[in-house]
């Protein structure tokens, strides 16, 4: 059966993980996914990987824009999303494959974006569940800010992981900032998308639409620091205050946003 999305481009980021990259075109592929276009933005990949990304460019028909040097996921973001021509689109970092029972929820949230004009983003995965949900239908929630909850995690409303939006996302919370770390960079597109007032939707079961898939070869640039998953009773309190600093930095962020 084909998903023919002819309103929506796939746009991946891609840096030193051209397999990953073929695998992920492959998946969607082989699930006769077809989109408006495909775009994939390179951030300065070595030589050996970029060439790669250009012998497969054919096969997947896809637009391809360069860099001649890394200049960070913000730059290849905001360059990437340049080239979109079509409303909405799919973001996917080349690491992630979809899995089978993608393409019925794409569908569905696609529907919604074209119900809702007030609707800026669908998101498929995450690491953790948004904090707080309001039950929405077909398997989605509409995410809630609220300002009372002391949970930190509520500041990544936005997130860069797989998610649906509309490609006039920049114009609307901003371009995203350059030249910084990957974390930061997230954040303050995080910041940009509440002090504009995005409204959104999270898939609830949100590790079953997409899984990060890494290599030995191509692992996975995220690493989670160790004292985030200890359970030692002394870390466990630092763990904590530091938690709670979070939020009120977030907090005094967010208030001093322009």
């Amino acid at each position: 059966m084909e998903h023919i999305f002819p309103d929506t481009t796939l746009l991946i980021t891609h840096y030193n993980r051209s397999g990953s990259l073929e695998r992920l075109l492959s998946t969607f592929e082989n699930l006769n996914c077809k989109f408006y276009e495909i775009v994939v933005s390179d951030d300065g990949s070595r030589p050996e990987h970029l060439n790669k990304v250009v012998a497969i460019k054919d096969r997947f028909n896809f637009n391809l824009v360069t860099t001649p040097i890394n200049k960070g996921l913000g730059n290849n973001i905001n360059k990437g999303q340049d080239m979109v021509r079509s409303p909405y689109t799919l973001y996917v970092q080349e690491d992630f494959q979809p899995s089978d029972i993608f393409p019925t929820h794409f569908e569905d949230a696609l529907t919604f974006m074209h119900e809702d004009s007030n609707l800026d983003i669908v998101r498929f995965y995450a690491y953790f569940i948004y904090p707080n949900l309001k039950p929405f239908k077909k398997g989605y929630s509409e995410m809630v800010f609220s300002k009372w909850d002391m949970n930190h995690i509520k500041f990544y409303y936005y997130s860069d992981h797989p998610h649906l939006r509309r490609s006039n996302f920049l114009d609307k919370f901003g371009r995203y900032p350059e030249g910084l770390d990957v974390n930061v960079t997230e954040y303050k597109m995080a910041i940009n998308f509440l002090k504009n007032r995005g409204k959104g939707l999270f898939y609830n079961e949100f590790t079953t639409l997409f899984y990060q898939k890494n290599s030995p070869d191509e692992p996975s640039t995220f690493d989670r620091p160790d004292w985030k998953l200890s359970k030692n009773p002394l870390v466990v309190i630092s763990r904590l205050i530091y938690l709670r600093y979070r939020w009120l930095k977030n907090t005094i962020d967010l208030a001093l946003a322009k």
